[in-house]
């Protein structure tokens, strides 16, 4: 346990090294979190429900961050309000990187001298915790991104180590479609699976489907260009009324970081973790909400998949893909071009895993006979079953180890900083 514990906190260092001091403090939205605050937060987490639990007489680090890096418990007091997040000038960085070292050592004595019988009892919130802190890393990047393109210098996190293969039209080939069969099928997490999983992939039930066919690819900058060079942000009639609300008061034309370059002709460009650069047509297409996926399936004559449909789809493939910790991506934290082979990577339906989050037309609700962890931790899913949808698949950001088929990532259905794609479908 130790042992993993080290690499996750490990890796959460490491996503920090090419930060400059000034850049942990900046919120530059209210859904945005300074890292600052990501980095205080995963700490405080193993702290209230691991440390405090666990450790006779436990006195915290400081009583004061029990307030301010709390993110949504109740159960576990007051907290800060998010969008304030940003007024947190102290603790400083420093003091922050000290109250995280500060745990780690303090959790590294816990799990070294506890007894066998303790040990089975921090393991389920210590796996949760690690779990946990993989979600914020993500989140740490896409904040972290967000803040960078909020710069008009438009600085990069990191250098790309190489170029991506192809942009031009002729490497974007129109998407295959797989068949499936109506049936009775099983969603979920298995009664008898013991692996790690949340509570909300949990009770595995029953669902009838009907037939349907599924994209064998994600939807590409190139497919998305043609829905834009087609009008598709002024058209109406193909977006819901919620979305062209939106659409209009936030006055979107494109996905979120992509925009013209004058001085180079009106090139299409896009913001990325390394700087301005030139639209890659065969990269799956991101940074797009809910109402920009489901506007681009009726235009393209088709609709967004149910979660069902897309595990049922999906789970059969190996777990490969472009994540933020995979050979894969060597390091780029940006969707791999198609033409570029994943190791490993087998079936009809491609890139399933990694690269963006796929869109998925189900509401976040409770499956069949769902049940939320009890006591505090009962908070962590729960209680968001409303006014979000479902995602699949993992992404570009996140960790290979963190994802899995039954995954459901959840979002409002406006968010856009998140690394969020599509997949399309349509009924048999």
């Amino acid at each position: 346990m130790l042992m993993r514990y080290k690499a996750v906190r490990k890796f959460t260092r490491r996503l920090c090294r090419p930060l400059a001091l000034e850049d942990y403090v900046v919120q530059s939205m209210a859904d945005v979190s300074p890292t600052k605050w990501h980095l205080a937060h995963t700490s405080w987490f193993y702290e209230r429900f691991i440390l405090q639990e666990f450790v006779p007489g436990y006195e915290p680090v400081n009583e004061a961050y029990y307030f301010l890096f709390n993110s949504y418990y109740n159960g576990a007091g007051p907290q800060h309000c998010r969008p304030s997040r940003g007024l947190i000038s102290r603790p400083t960085v420093e003091q922050v990187y000290d109250y995280r070292r500060s745990i780690n050592r303090r959790m590294g004595e816990l799990l070294l001298n506890a007894d066998d019988a303790t040990l089975d009892q921090i393991a389920p919130r210590l796996t949760l915790g690690l779990h946990h802190e993989q979600q914020h890393q993500e989140l740490l990047l896409t904040d972290i991104k967000h803040v960078f393109s909020s710069s008009p210098l438009l600085p990069a996190y990191h250098a790309f180590d190489d170029e991506p293969a192809g942009n031009g039209p002729g490497d974007v080939d129109e998407p295959g479609w797989v068949g499936f069969d109506a049936g009775v099928y099983e969603v979920g997490v298995p009664a008898d699976d013991e692996s790690f999983h949340f509570d909300n992939e949990t009770p595995r039930h029953k669902r009838y489907v009907a037939a349907f066919e599924l994209a064998d690819r994600p939807v590409t900058n190139g497919d998305y260009l043609a829905f834009i060079e087609d009008g598709g942000y002024r058209r109406a009639e193909l977006w819901l009324s919620l979305g062209w609300s939106t659409l209009q008061a936030d006055d979107w034309q494109m996905p979120l970081y992509w925009f013209r370059d004058g001085a180079q002709g009106g090139a299409w460009m896009q913001f990325t973790l390394a700087g301005a650069k030139p639209l890659v047509l065969d990269e799956p297409v991101c940074h797009v909400s809910y109402f920009e996926a489901d506007a681009y399936a009726r235009w393209a004559g088709a609709r967004l998949p149910d979660e069902a449909e897309w595990e049922l789809a999906c789970r059969d493939q190996p777990m490969q893909g472009n994540f933020a910790d995979s050979a894969a991506g060597v390091g780029r934290i940006h969707p791999l071009p198609l033409s570029v082979a994943i190791d490993g990577e087998v079936g009809r339906v491609r890139r399933c895993f990694g690269d963006v989050w796929e869109w998925t037309r189900s509401s976040y609700s409770a499956y069949p006979g769902y049940r939320p962890w009890p006591g505090t931790l009962g908070e962590y899913n729960g209680k968001f079953m409303c006014n979000q949808y479902v995602l699949r698949g993992g992404s570009c950001g996140s960790s290979q180890s963190h994802v899995r088929a039954t995954y459901r990532n959840f979002f409002a259905p406006e968010a856009r900083w998140q690394f969020t794609g599509l997949r399309l479908a349509r009924d048999a």
